[in-house]
């Protein structure tokens, strides 16, 4: 079984150094992973770690190829 780990948004803060609110809005226009809910009901979300690392890649791979 692989190991997913999930982010708590300071976490996500700290690996995109993007804003809280920046990244809701970035979600909002789906530009940026979608959150999941920790709880059916609640309002505690994560994000999939790898989904995270993938945004920041494609960051990477936009910049390197002057699509910034």
């Amino acid at each position: 079984m692989t190991s997913t780990r999930l982010l708590r948004i300071k976490q996500v803060q700290q690996l995109t150094s993007l804003s809280k609110s920046y990244i809701y809005q970035l979600c909002n226009q789906n530009q940026f992973p979608k959150s999941i809910p920790l709880v059916k009901g609640g309002t505690a979300v994560a994000w999939v770690e790898s989904e995270i690392f993938a945004f920041i890649e494609s960051r990477i791979k936009a910049r390197d190829e002057g699509e910034v």
